[in-house]
């Protein structure tokens, strides 16, 4: 005798194709205009933000850069569907996300050039920083989503990662033990088709990403979608729903970051093919149709983000650079005693009279 254990399925959601044309309602929470046209200048602003950071990578002035070119919705999207006191656990191509919810362009410049005041949101205050090594933040979307529900409060997490870590342990795990306690989180995965230099489909077996949490999928190059998908998993996430897992089909039009060469693994035809299917041109050219935008607005969008990223990149750049100590002072409460050690040659005259990290004891 052969039974079924289960049957699932996973949805897909897309409110506007890649010609900007309407293929579905809108979701309630952007229906408006002008909630639209707000999630149109967020993506410029993530967009100029970016170039300007690869301009100063490349320049020698800002540290190793991810950019979100072509993605842009997913960030958006997600962020625009959280409320203030919600928590972020952004990736390191989450700058739009950041963006939406206060963290200024100047932060995020600090941050990436090596910086630690570029993680002191002054806006901000409880979402968490860049992670970097993949995957490991989903863990710490737990802990978050965990301290929500035993405080009964009712905020929700939200921790966006990319494709290839969900072929990561931290992933799964906390994927498991959000299910289990049935935590208010709500994780977006980016499938832009790419860990690095790692295809999609070399990555896992699994049909969908979406189904290894058995949840949603939506058009990542959709911000509409992304926002009404992200918008109602949060709903029931602060409602006593659970967890939440949705998947954003999207595309990464650069390379992984500034020190990476897409050339080597892709192909050019495979990049122009999504050229026309990002999300900044959809979302114009619907907002076109309606009549809500025109050339002349679009040229001032352009003239307002170029002054806002410029003005934030050179009082960057006029900044004095802090010591190398802030490595080891911003850290740690307590500075293990063999830090200590090294964080000595780590000390400028400069930074003498700068506040020290309290140093641990031999025996703590």
């Amino acid at each position: 005798m052969v039974g079924i254990v289960a049957r699932f399925e996973i949805s897909y959601s897309r409110c506007l194709d890649p010609a900007g044309k309407l293929v579905a309602p809108l979701p309630p929470t952007a229906c408006d205009p002008d909630q639209l046209i707000a999630l149109y200048r967020a993506m410029v602003r993530t967009r100029s933000l970016d170039a300007k950071a690869v301009a100063l990578q490349h320049t020698g002035r800002l540290g190793t850069f991810a950019s979100s070119l072509g993605q842009e919705a997913v960030s958006v999207g997600a962020a625009s569907a959280t409320r203030e006191e919600d928590v972020l656990l952004p990736s390191f191509r989450e700058q739009g996300a950041q963006l939406w919810r206060g963290v200024t362009p100047l932060e995020l410049f600090l941050y990436w050039g090596g910086d630690e005041r570029g993680s002191n949101f002054a806006r901000a205050r409880e979402d968490f920083p860049v992670c970097v090594p993949v995957g490991s933040h989903a863990q710490h979307a737990v802990g978050v989503a965990l301290a929500f529900k035993l405080r009964k409060e009712k905020r929700s997490a939200v921790c966006i990662f990319g494709d290839g870590a969900t072929s990561k342990g931290d992933v799964a795990e906390a994927l498991n033990v959000a299910g289990v306690w049935q935590l208010p989180v709500v994780f977006v995965v980016c499938n832009n088709g790419w860990a690095i230099s790692m295809p999609r489909h070399r990555q896992s077996a699994a049909q969908t990403l979406a189904q290894k949490a058995i949840a949603a999928g939506f058009d990542g190059n959709d911000v509409v979608a992304v926002h009404g998908v992200v918008a109602a998993a949060l709903e029931r996430t602060r409602g006593g729903g659970g967890p939440h897992l949705v998947e954003a089909l999207t595309y990464r039009l650069c390379d992984h970051t500034t020190a990476d060469d897409a050339s080597r693994y892709r192909e050019d035809a495979e990049v122009s093919r999504h050229w026309p299917e990002e999300p900044g041109l959809r979302l114009r050219q619907f907002l076109t149709e309606l009549g809500q935008w025109t050339k002349a607005d679009e040229e001032r969008l352009l003239h307002e983000t170029a002054a806002e990223i410029t003005a934030a990149a050179e009082a960057y750049l006029a900044m004095t650079p802090q010591e190398p100590s802030t490595i080891f002072d911003y850290t740690f409460a307590i500075l293990p005693a063999e830090l200590a050690v090294q964080r000595q040659p780590a000390l400028g005259s400069a930074c003498l009279a700068a506040p020290e990290a309290k140093i641990a004891n031999q025996t703590d």
